[in-house]
């Protein structure tokens, strides 16, 4: 049995905070619930999940994460309650500015689950799944 009972938070790291948190909020309709300016950092949610989004120092050096280079977060992959759910966040989501799609959903091995990559406004590469079933 396992001495841990699940995920507490993930920490994100990210180029611009306010972009970042607006994205979560105004495309995939989080919730804002903590902002720290003196890190400065931020927290958001979608009820099951917390995301706390780290701004990054811009005096250093900010190299954007190479998920074939680096070692850490390769995506981060949210659920879709529904197909139709995916499709309508996916055109929000093409249609943001500064969102590297990497693709529109498409079948995810024989189907019927379908998936979308890309890049929020931040850095961080995302994934949304239909599981595909109701």
């Amino acid at each position: 049995m396992s001495e841990t009972v699940g995920l507490n938070h993930l920490g994100l790291s990210v180029r611009d905070l306010d972009e970042t948190t607006r994205f979560f909020v105004e495309v995939l309709g989080w919730e804002e619930l903590a902002r720290d300016e003196s890190y400065p950092r931020n927290a958001v949610t979608d009820g099951n999940l917390r995301l706390t989004l780290w701004q990054v120092d811009h005096s250093n050096e900010v190299v954007d994460f190479d998920r074939r280079a680096n070692i850490g977060l390769h995506h981060l992959a949210m659920e879709m309650p529904s197909e139709e759910a995916l499709d309508t966040i996916a055109g929000r989501v093409r249609g943001w500015p500064g969102v590297v799609v990497e693709f529109m959903p498409e079948p995810l091995g024989g189907g019927p689950r379908k998936h979308m990559m890309f890049r929020e406004p931040g850095g961080i590469r995302l994934e949304l799944i239909w599981p595909g079933s109701a």
